[in-house]
């Protein structure tokens, strides 16, 4: 594309974000972000792009919203980067594939399925989408302060909301129920929408990224009968991701 004033989506010039970014689907969720930084502010707003740029540990931080799927996520990815930041933590939040996760729990991504389509347009299928060592570490060394129970381990990624859900309506519904089947018994933890896009970009651009999630429900306890109750608070992660951060800030300085 050709030279623009500001970038193309996220209406951001360099300046605007830091190089530590915590990213969120939704867009109400942003100012919540920014409350727990020092001195925050929007600096932008278009289509779901919804910005806050402050201060933790004395680095200037930001917060983006990405919408929900591998693609806008990967268009504020890319133009993140391309004005300056390098490490991001994804904050959202998922649906329970292993029975031992619960409603209210952390899930850590320790790696992704790449059961979407946004990373094959950067990597072969055989390469696969891991978070960052570093970042992983910090996620759990968080939740365990924080006292949360919390679970590190391979997320699924998918492009269709509903073909989780309600697979059985789908024409491939074949296809859809036997990979479920499959992740079930890899032991997979959660499902979720962004994770593989996000590790596969940063690969590619040579970024660190990393992902936590609140468990909102999880339809193979309910299956199985087992006791539940949907929990759509995702405060703890929120401050799950942004002590991350903080440690990933004093990481860096100590290098």
């Amino acid at each position: 594309m050709q030279e623009l004033e500001k970038e193309f989506h996220i209406k951001c010039v360099k300046g605007d974000v830091g190089r530590y970014v915590i990213l969120v689907g939704d867009p109400g969720r942003c100012a919540a972000v920014a409350e727990l930084f020092e001195g925050s502010k929007q600096v932008a707003y278009n289509r779901e792009f919804n910005i806050y740029t402050g201060y933790l540990s004395g680095e200037k931080v930001s917060v983006c919203s990405t919408g929900i799927g591998g693609p806008s996520t990967a268009i504020a990815v890319e133009e993140l980067h391309h004005i300056g930041a390098d490490t991001f933590i994804r904050c959202g939040t998922c649906g329970g594939i292993d029975v031992n996760v619960q409603s209210g729990d952390i899930v850590i991504a320790t790696g992704a399925i790449r059961y979407e389509h946004t990373s094959m347009e950067y990597a072969p299928i055989e390469f696969p989408a891991v978070a960052d060592f570093d970042i992983v570490m910090a996620l759990k060394q968080a939740a365990d302060e924080a006292g949360c129970k919390s679970h590190t381990g391979v997320v699924q990624c998918k492009d269709s909301f509903y073909g989780q859900h309600s697979p059985e309506s789908m024409p491939v519904s074949y296809e859809l129920l036997d990979k479920w089947e499959a992740w079930k018994r890899l032991g997979v933890k959660a499902s979720e929408m962004e994770s593989s896009a996000l590790f596969v970009i940063a690969s590619a651009r040579g970024c660190r990224a990393g992902s936590c999630f609140h468990v909102i429900w999880n339809q193979e306890r309910e299956k199985a009968g087992l006791d539940q109750k949907m929990s759509e608070d995702t405060s703890a992660a929120v401050r799950i991701a942004v002590e991350a951060m903080k440690k990933m800030i004093e990481a860096d300085r100590a290098r």
